[in-house]
């Protein structure tokens, strides 16, 4: 893997993953982006393009810092509760390349206790 870096790694892997998983108005996809501060959730409509939810750690609002794992399990319940205010019930996990670990485990656990089916 030398002179790729880890980001590199993580698209090749997202873009296999983007293969299979696609969001319909029915069934939006969950998108998970992971930067060091910051953890970003947004449920999309792949047909349409268009972005149906957002939450984010960077928001004014955001009571939690994304940097951590508690951070994640508050936008994890921000994002399923937009969600079903929505009338969103059922979404795909796209966790963007990132290991289903840590972080990104914990906004897919959060989000799933929250009441989003996947």
């Amino acid at each position: 893997m030398a002179g790729h870096s880890k980001n590199d790694v993580r698209l090749r892997i997202h873009i296999r993953i983007r293969a299979r998983v696609h969001g319909t108005a029915e069934r939006p996809r969950l998108a998970v982006f992971r930067s060091l501060k910051h953890i970003y959730a947004q449920v999309i409509d792949d047909r349409q393009g268009h972005t149906l939810v957002a939450a984010s750690s960077s928001e004014k609002s955001a009571s939690a810092s994304g940097g951590n794992v508690a951070g994640a399990k508050e936008i994890g319940k921000l994002v399923a509760q937009r969600a079903k205010e929505k009338g969103i019930a059922k979404v795909v996990f796209d966790r963007g390349g990132f290991l289903y670990h840590g972080r990104i485990k914990a906004l897919a656990d959060a989000a799933r206790e929250a009441g989003l089916e996947f």
